[in-house]
């Protein structure tokens, strides 16, 4: 009886291993099935090209947090690590290297008849405030973006990862917060001077006389001249651009799914890289390009020679508001407003 008994212990336990490595192996196949892309019948390739979101049945009640695979996201990721990488550098080097080459051939465009020493209100305390505003705004917003492209090519192996996360996460706060002025002074700015940017015949003739980089030609202009109104459309497009765009990656899914984030990403830096640009060029003419320039943002006075020579056009019309029109004798290149 005891015999008995232990045989069928052995033949109950060998069957249970057996069952075992049984259960153990089905399940491995199973697992192996779903895994593995090329046990179903589309390939994983095939569901990436044929739909632009994957998405899977789970318990969680907000739409988007359902998106297992977005195939598209890889295009964004390439754009953001690759192609954002070269088409930022390579623009923001070319325009260093053409305003430093400019420089060299052409040199500080100087007050051709030298400083009267008399003085001219070109901007008022307000308007100098709205564009201080404004530009020290876009430095910060530029200096902290660019952070998020270069700041792990450039920054992090000089700093460390401790002090590279540390930065970066303060950048971003500076970034987000330093955006509402930015805007507002960018209301600003065509409330104050749209109206005096407005294209006209007068920019063609700029144009056709060198923008007043040549000596011997004179380039005749009103308050702002031709170079001038595109640096200031081309700034209120692009702050249009990179505003309505960032505020859709500062409120995220209030307005738009993660695609739509993700194309304002892309419109976000594309125009950040290009506005970064002109106003490189910008910064160069009212500093180390034109001597008086910069005196028109600082103190707000122009000497009298620099707007006679730039802004004939605004100087004859300022003195004729003074009743003086008769000290000011305008080229007579220059046409009539």
């Amino acid at each position: 009886m005891i015999g008995l008994l232990k045989r069928a212990l052995f033949i109950l336990g060998a069957v249970t291993i057996i069952s075992c490595f049984g259960l153990t192996a089905s399940v491995h196949a199973q697992q192996d099935a779903v895994v593995s892309p090329d046990g179903s019948v589309q390939s994983e390739q095939m569901l990436l090209q044929q739909f632009r979101q994957i998405k899977g049945e789970i318990d969680q009640p907000i739409e988007r947090a359902r998106v297992l695979i977005q195939p598209i996201g890889r295009i964004w990721d390439y754009f953001h690590e690759v192609i954002l990488h070269w088409f930022g550098g390579i623009m923001i080097i070319a325009t260093l290297a053409g305003l430093a080459i400019f420089y060299l051939l052409v040199g500080r465009l100087r007050i051709s008849a030298g400083r009267s020493g008399r003085k001219v209100l070109r901007f008022n305390g307000f308007e100098r405030f709205a564009h201080w505003l404004t530009a020290i705004s876009f430095v910060v917003l530029a200096i902290t973006g660019l952070n998020v492209t270069f700041g792990k090519l450039v920054l992090l192996p000089v700093m460390g990862p401790e002090a590279f996360s540390a930065f970066s996460q303060a950048a971003k706060y500076v970034h987000n917060f330093t955006s509402f002025p930015f805007m507002v002074g960018l209301v600003l700015l065509p409330i104050l001077w749209l109206k005096d940017n407005i294209p006209g015949k007068v920019d063609i003739d700029w144009f056709r006389q060198g923008g007043g980089f040549i000596r011997s030609r004179h380039a005749p202009a009103g308050r702002f001249n031709a170079g001038e109104k595109l640096v200031f459309w081309g700034s209120i497009g692009a702050g249009l651009a990179v505003s309505i765009s960032g505020l859709l990656l500062l409120f995220p899914f209030y307005i738009t799914d993660i695609f739509g984030m993700q194309i304002a990403q892309v419109v976000h830096s594309i125009f950040a890289v290009l506005f970064i640009g002109l106003i490189l060029g910008h910064i160069y003419i009212g500093t180390l390009g034109m001597e008086g320039a910069f005196e028109a943002m600082g103190s707000g006075g122009v000497d009298y020679n620099w707007a006679k020579e730039h802004h004939d056009l605004w100087l004859k019309a300022q003195l004729a508001k003074d009743n003086s029109a008769k000290e000011f004798k305008p080229s007579a290149s220059a046409p009539a407003e």
